[in-house]
């Protein structure tokens, strides 16, 4: 069996080192590139028979699979129409749940389960003694007595220290602050010495209360406690094995866990004997310093009661759910970020790491997710994509999707898990149900009609970013120990305090520079990193230099691996503030004076390796000046990302203009020489040679022409493909204007009406808030001077025109198109291609015959229209049955939004 592996294993090496057979691949990409979708079944209302509708759609759509998430109900039940909400785990829902197991496996589907209902985990089987510990504080002022009464303790609160001080004028003397044991009676006790007026705190051991956010029917109660095991292990015994009792011997492909919200989640009722084994002190008498500023020992203690809490994400949720997914033969994906505050390193007890977030140039979850992916060695990572995309939902486009589609994949996302497919209930009206939070990907929108064409670039994109290893050259590291001393009591995000720890300026200063970049933490320095000559390797990725932010605190072992590698050849470059301690309430003068030491050697002796900016405006001319870039751009062009996977015997770049206007720039790439650039394009899977502008110093420069959000592959090969035939000079012929004499037919069974001459389906009352097709017909004479040999045809739809955002809108593609939203294209009878993103534009060559020919155009709107034309549902009686359990949103004053083929629209020819 392991030859039968090897053997397997180097099969697939050689052929992916074949161009020609990787380009094959590249054309026709393999089903597991293909998106997935998050299926949101409201109540759960689900049947068979609809179920089994949707997931045929979501193949024939060119949708790999989905994850199923029971979520809250959108009608009550009701018997006399036959519609009923199966209760969460109740048998006619896991039923539900084995008959799409088995329909999914038939159809070659994959399926996911969220381990629960809505997010986070929690529901009826947690108890109070089972939910979100918080620590909760209560502040009290005592002016004339000296008796304060104890607060009142809640179900499943501990009373846990006291605290007291003077308080003149109001403001509390925190240096005069001092435990008080004195309790008697339901109150404390001042001590005598205390002048007031003073003030006094309570420190309790609480719960967040928090409820399931989104529950389906049977699914409601409080949140888990993360940081407790016990709890878990109930929580899996109740949910997740019954969960799984729908699956027999197939388990779901992997359990999901959503984004950790559990907020305020800071504490858990052993929390004080854990901290004293884990750090070496009682941090009782100290509790003070989580809500107050002590001094400088105050950062300390909060930075290890951060830590803390890590540990015990890590050790008593993440790492006991990755080893029960594996007792059950699957996978564990998880988006491992927020509350309880995950840290980088805290994927290493992930399968499948998730992230969310198209800021491609700050510091997004999705590049948190792609770095440690890439750091522990994963090659396929997921991202949620499209969450508020262009709310409200049926607003997104086709270009939407693909614009933010594109800023994951600039982050390292390959496989891209949309936000989402609702399911619809039999019976309900147009457009049907939709999640109060998402775009919705389903037949219910007009446009899916080339939702095909869609998923096919998704597909091929994907599966290119999947071949060989990234190429990231700058690792840079995040100060997590700074940012535990940056939280308090309440949101533990460390995700959202490195965010704003990490100056703004970073980032680009690196991708400017024409470099790319994961994230780095202590933990995976620490324990996955190897420093060799000119590269601190993890596994077999090289990365060639490493930047600090400003920091304040540091391990000393992570500083030895840095001198180490910078002493080694490596880049060390640290920016704004050196840091000048380690971290840690006990870390000693000793442990501080290391880190001076080390600082110094690295940074501030004559003969120092390492680079010390005060500013990172100099960021990414450092990093050019002592790293040949990956990709520089001549002009400049911010708004132009790239990602670059090395192959055996190729080099593969993914280029993408993330802006709403064209760019046209010379990009000058590092690459080995004997290798020739090759456009790889994933619209159409059509592969022609570059043009090479120059080679010199190990570099190729080639012109890059990129529409508005286009996007493509430059691939580099040892193969030689044939040059274009540049054709003759010949003049061209006239363009052949067909703007005008349409016939129009909105929806299948309307009769046709007369357009002389194009417009916006808005513009007039009988149309204005249709949603749907609309088929555009008219014959077509074309001269025989443009069918003549070595000419190309193009049927052109217009141009754009670049779009401010508008006031508070959300992620969208800032575009006015000629074609709102996407076409069909049918020459003679015979489908030519589609139309729905820059340039608006079909090669028809070879399609076209001399004389009359007939065209046909399927043209698709949003649902959008619709909506706006009707009066939205009431959600009273289902508020008042299950309580209200969502808003939706961005839905007041809807207006219909352009609509049809606005031209002008003229067949052109032109040189090969």
């Amino acid at each position: 069996m392991r030859y039968a592996v090897l053997a397997f294993a180097l099969a697939a090496a050689l052929q992916a080192a074949d161009p020609a057979l990787l380009q094959k691949r590249f054309q026709d990409p393999p089903p597991d590139a293909r998106i997935l979708m998050r299926w949101w079944w409201f109540g759960p209302a689900v049947t068979h028979a609809q179920l089994e509708r949707e997931m045929r759609l979501m193949k024939l759509g060119g949708i790999g699979g989905f994850e199923v998430q029971p979520t809250y109900p959108l009608a009550p039940d009701n018997a006399a129409a036959g519609f009923r909400n199966l209760p969460f785990l109740s048998d006619e829902f896991i039923e539900a749940l084995r008959f799409t197991s088995q329909k999914a496996r038939e159809l070659g589907l994959r399926m996911d389960l969220t381990l629960g209902s809505g997010w986070p985990f929690g529901g009826p089987t947690v108890s109070i003694d089972q939910a979100a510990g918080r620590l909760r504080t209560v502040r009290t002022r005592a002016v004339a007595s000296r008796r304060v009464p104890l607060p009142d303790l809640e179900s499943g609160e501990e009373f846990i220290a006291a605290f007291a001080a003077p308080a003149q004028d109001g403001n509390l003397d925190a240096q005069a602050l001092r435990q008080i044991d004195s309790i008697s009676s339901g109150a404390l006790r001042l001590p005598e010495d205390m002048s007031l007026p003073a003030e006094a705190i309570f420190f309790i051991s609480s719960r967040t209360g928090m409820q399931v956010k989104r529950p389906a029917v049977g699914a409601e109660g409080f949140v888990l406690n993360h940081l407790d095991r016990p709890s878990l292990d109930h929580y899996l015994q109740t949910v997740g094995e019954r969960l799984m009792q729908a699956f027999d011997s197939q388990p779901p492909y992997a359990i999901f866990c959503d984004s950790l919200e559990v907020y305020q989640s800071d504490w858990t009722p052993d929390f004080l004997q854990e901290f004293e084994k884990r750090r070496g002190y009682d941090l009782k008498p100290h509790l003070p310093a989580l809500v107050l500023d002590l001094g400088p020992a105050s950062a300390e203690i909060r930075r290890d009661w951060g830590k803390t809490l890590t540990e015990l994400y890590e050790e008593r949720f993440a790492a006991p759910m990755q080893a029960w997914a594996r007792r059950h033969n699957t996978r564990f994906r998880i988006q491992g970020y927020g509350n309880p505050p995950a840290t980088l390193s805290s994927y290493i007890y992930a399968d499948l790491p998730e992230g969310e977030g198209h800021q491609w140039r700050a510091l997004s979850t999705s590049r948190w997710a792609s770095s440690a992916g890439h750091l522990l060695g994963h090659n396929v990572i997921s991202s949620e994509t499209w969450t508020w995309l262009h709310s409200p939902s049926f607003r997104a486009t086709p270009l939407d999707m693909k614009m933010e589609a594109d800023l994951h994949f600039l982050q390292g996302i390959n496989q891209l898990i949309g936000h989402g497919w609702p399911y619809t209930a039999e019976g309900v009206e147009y457009p049907g149900w939709r999640f109060y939070a998402a775009a919705v990907f389903n037949d219910r929108n007009p446009w899916w009609i080339v939702m095909p064409d869609i998923s096919l670039y998704l597909q091929r994109a994907s599966f290119l970013l999947r071949q060989g290893q990234p190429v990231q050259d700058v690792l840079l590291y995040l100060p997590v120990d700074d940012a535990y001393t940056a939280m308090h009591p309440g949101p533990t995000e460390l995700n959202r305090v490195l965010a704003r720890l990490v100056p703004s300026g970073i980032i680009p200063q690196i991708l400017d520079a024409g470099f790319n970049f994961d994230f780095v933490d202590d933990g995976l320095l620490e324990r996955r990193s190897r420093p060799t000559k000119g590269a601190l390797v993890f596994d077999s990725l090289r990365y060639r230099a490493v930047v600090l932010p400003p920091t304040d605190r540091i391990s000393p072992a992570t500083l030895r691996t840095l001198l180490t590698f910078a002493q080694l050849g490596g880049t060390v470059i640290a920016t704004g503030r050196l840091p000048s301690r380690a971290p840690g309430f006990k870390a000693t003068e000793q442990d501080h004076n290391e880190v001076r030491d080390l600082i110094r050697r690295l940074f501030q002796t004559p003969d120092a390796p390492g680079i010390f900016l005060s500013s990172e405006d100099q960021l990414g001319k450092a990093l050019a000046g002592r790293l040949q870039p990956d990709m520089v751009l001549s002009p400049p062009a911010p708004e132009i990302g790239f990602v670059h996977r090395h192959e055996s015997d190729a080099e593969i770049y993914f280029l993408a203009n993330t802006g709403n206007v064209s760019r046209s720039v010379n990009a000058t790439f590092r690459v080995l020489a004997g290798l020739s650039p090759e456009w790889w394009d994933p619209m159409d899977g059509s592969v022609r040679p570059a043009e090479t502008v120059k080679r010199e110093n190990g570099a190729v420069t080639v012109r890059v022409e990129l529409p508005p959000y286009g996007s493509r592959f430059l691939v580099f090969t040892r193969r030689s493909l044939p040059a274009p035939d540049v054709g003759s000079t010949r003049a061209l012929p006239a363009p052949v204007d067909l703007s005008t004499g349409w016939r129009v037919r909105f929806g299948d069974s309307a009769p046709p009406v007369e357009m002389a001459s194009l417009r916006s389906w808005t513009d007039q009352e009988s149309t204005r808030y249709f949603s749907g097709v609309a088929t555009y017909e008219k014959e077509i004479t074309v001269p025989a001077s443009m069918t003549a040999p070595g000419l190309r045809l193009w049927l052109d739809f217009g141009e754009t025109r670049p779009t401010a955002a508008p006031s508070g809108a959300r992620q969208q593609a800032l575009l006015e198109a000629p074609v709102r939203e996407a076409a069909v294209v049918y020459i003679n009878g015979e489908r030519v291609g589609s139309l729905w993103r820059p340039p608006y534009r079909l090669d028809v060559t070879g399609r076209l015959k001399p004389g009359a020919n007939q065209l046909r155009i399927d043209v698709a709107n949003l649902a959008i229209n619709h909506l706006a034309g009707q009066t939205l549902p009431s959600y009273r009686l289902l508020n008042l049955r299950y309580g209200v359990r969502f808003e939706a949103q961005d839905m007041k004053n809807l207006q219909p939004v352009p609509a049809g083929l606005l031209g002008p629209i003229r067949l052109l020819a032109t040189g090969p």
